[in-house]
């Protein structure tokens, strides 16, 4: 069998890794030839809905980790809009146990920040510490102050991080696009820039009080970019994520579809491209999916009825490849440490035998029927992307394979 030419990207922080992964892929044939073919460690992503337990006819534990590692992806963490939502040591327990039966991969849960994700007590935090990747309750910002300023308290005793979905209700007026062109165009209630960043300034306010570990999930304006840029510039203990649909699409891309329905939504070009420079200049930490499956009947009604949500496992990597490296706006380099490396540093996962292979030049036509997510609503549908993944393993096991 001849060997595969292939070069290794983003694994300097291990100096044995590459030989071990070389060793590997002496016995495995990738039924390739003539490609551009790159191994990269492990992709984690730290923002996914696996839907179970709960709402399974959505997407599994199974499903959603399958779909990861056709995605490149060795490690998630599960947001925790579930039923019942992890904010017990009892409640986390079930879901755990349904990952250990069932995940493919690494999967690492959220417990909530307060019970039931209402916003108001405490989730169980100190007696889920040691099985959870931080606390949040996605989905829902937490709208009291003090509720929040406690949860900070709390998580910093923990030394654990505090993943904010940051939104004041009394700013949503029922929209359900961004308040924008397309919104006054078309007759539609928009969701206004301020609903996301007004929640994360008074949450930066606090962080610079107690000092917690503070993470923000999707972030989509250019108030946002610079608000944390800031706090950055200012010595605070802050990371964010945005996902490939808020740096390559925006408003004047939406149709009337369902699966251009996100929370956040696609906002303006203009934070789009505030959302790029925050890429390239470090305050972006990591790109993260919000991989957000619904079945096909809840997408199917529409901007307006259609649930939110997008699933983003299995494009993520080609199209930010494909609209980021290609045209040199940041380097192969740097997309691998916003996929990989920084993701896992700020939460703490590290990366054994885990890696993916991918044939950079393959160019492929995004069809949800092929999606191994029980989701199919995806705003890149019909689109070329660069990138083919031949190969995942995840502790030394092939999870995927072409």
């Amino acid at each position: 069998m001849a060997k595969t030419k292939y070069k290794l990207i983003g694994t300097a922080c291990d100096p044995t890794f590459g030989s071990r992964v070389s060793n590997f892929l002496d016995t495995i044939d990738l039924g390739v030839s003539n490609s551009q073919i790159a191994v990269f460690p492990g992709f984690c992503d730290v923002h996914v809905h696996f839907r179970e337990p709960g709402s399974s006819y959505k997407e599994t534990i199974s499903t959603g980790s399958a779909a990861a590692a056709r995605g490149g992806y060795t490690a998630v963490c599960t947001m925790p809009n579930l039923s019942p939502a992890p904010d017990t040591l009892e409640h986390l327990n079930i879901q755990r146990q349904i990952i250990q039966r069932d995940a493919c991969i690494h999967v690492y849960p959220y417990g909530t920040i307060t019970r039931g994700q209402a916003g108001e007590a405490l989730s169980d935090m100190a007696d889920m510490a040691p099985w959870v990747c931080g606390y949040s309750d996605d989905g829902r910002g937490v709208q009291g102050d003090e509720v929040m300023r406690a949860a900070m308290v709390q998580a910093k005793a923990l030394d654990k991080p505090i993943a904010a979905h940051c939104e004041v209700n009394d700013l949503l007026h029922g929209g359900y696009i961004h308040q924008g062109r397309y919104a006054q165009a078309h007759g539609h209630r928009g969701i206004c820039s301020e609903s996301e960043w007004v929640q994360i300034r008074r949450d930066l306010a606090l962080v610079e009080q107690i000092r917690c570990k503070y993470h923000v999930c999707h972030i989509s304006t250019k108030e946002s970019v610079d608000l944390i840029r800031q706090a950055k510039a200012k010595g605070l203990d802050v990371t964010c994520e945005t996902a490939p649909h808020y740096l390559i699409l925006d408003d004047e891309h939406l149709q009337e579809d369902g699966r251009f329905k996100m929370n956040p939504p696609l906002r303006d070009q203009a934070d789009r491209l505030a959302l790029v420079e925050g890429i390239k200049d470090g305050t972006i930490d990591m790109i993260a999916t919000d991989h957000a499956p619904h079945s096909a009947e809840e997408k199917a009604r529409g901007l307006e009825k259609s649930a939110f949500g997008v699933v983003g496992l299995e494009t993520a990597f080609p199209a930010m490849y494909t609209h980021l490296v290609r045209p040199g706006i940041i380097t192969l380099e740097k997309l691998i440490d916003l996929m990989v490396h920084a993701p896992r540093r700020r939460f703490g996962i590290g990366l054994g035998m885990d890696f993916t292979v991918w044939a950079l030049d393959a160019l492929e036509t995004v069809d949800p029927a092929r999606f191994r997510s029980l989701g199919r609503a995806t705003p890149f549908e019909g689109m070329e992307l660069y990138g083919r993944c031949l190969l995942t393993v995840c502790d030394g096991k092939i999870v995927y394979k072409y």
